[in-house]
């Protein structure tokens, strides 16, 4: 089970991942991009981490709406939108619940990307996150179908999205930014597609240390 302190956990390990990462998401964002996404991601979960004694009581429908909210109104360019996006699906996803059983995480994980699909309006092979974070809940499924734990199956969908993110290199960009570039889009890893391999990852880590 997944309790509003693991869920906070989450996010702590994710606002640390992401400061941490914050120049290598920048730079992979540099050819392709606005050279700001490791920066903006940075931003964005700082303010969340100003919240998370605000958060500490809070249900995780509540957590979860939180850095929706937040990442809305402090991340530039298209980050914002649809990572707050996903959060906020994933928060509807979780109302009313205390804690979340593994079919429940699975759920949770399914909502996130659909939001971002719905906000972004892309599909998987356009080189976006939606490259990692499909296979990863196809992944998480499979896991869940099997019977494994709430550790396997987040590990499971760890390193389907890190395949993804990798799948991404050789893609043409056909959405946002770098779709601008055209052919010269190829042979870059997508940035938003790292920075949900690394959310991902993040949950992952704390499922294995429960």
């Amino acid at each position: 089970m997944l309790t509003n302190k693991d869920v906070l956990h989450w996010l702590e390990r994710t606002a640390d991942v992401l400061h941490e990462n914050r120049v290598y998401l920048t730079d992979l964002d540099s050819p392709i991009g606005d050279a700001d996404h490791g920066t903006n991601m940075d931003r964005g979960f700082s303010a969340v981490r100003a919240k998370f004694p605000s958060m500490a009581d809070m249900d995780i429908a509540g957590q979860l709406k939180t850095v929706g909210s937040t990442l809305v109104s402090t991340v530039g360019g298209a980050s914002g939108p649809l990572y707050g996006t996903a959060y906020l699906r994933a928060a509807g996803m979780a109302a009313g619940k205390q804690e979340l059983s593994p079919t429940d995480v699975v759920a949770m994980l399914d909502a996130f990307t659909g939001g971002i699909a719905a906000r972004g309006k892309a599909h998987t092979g356009e080189k976006t996150i939606l490259d990692a974070l499909v296979p990863a809940v196809a992944a998480a499924r499979l896991a869940l179908g099997q019977g494994a734990s709430l550790a396997t199956i987040t590990s499971q969908a760890t390193a389907a999205s890190e395949e993804g993110m990798k799948a991404t290199i050789p893609m043409l960009a056909t959405k946002g930014r770098a779709s601008y570039l055209g052919e010269r889009s190829i042979g870059h890893q997508d940035p938003g597609a790292t920075s949900s391999w690394l959310i991902l990852r993040s949950l992952a880590e704390i499922c294995a240390g429960q």
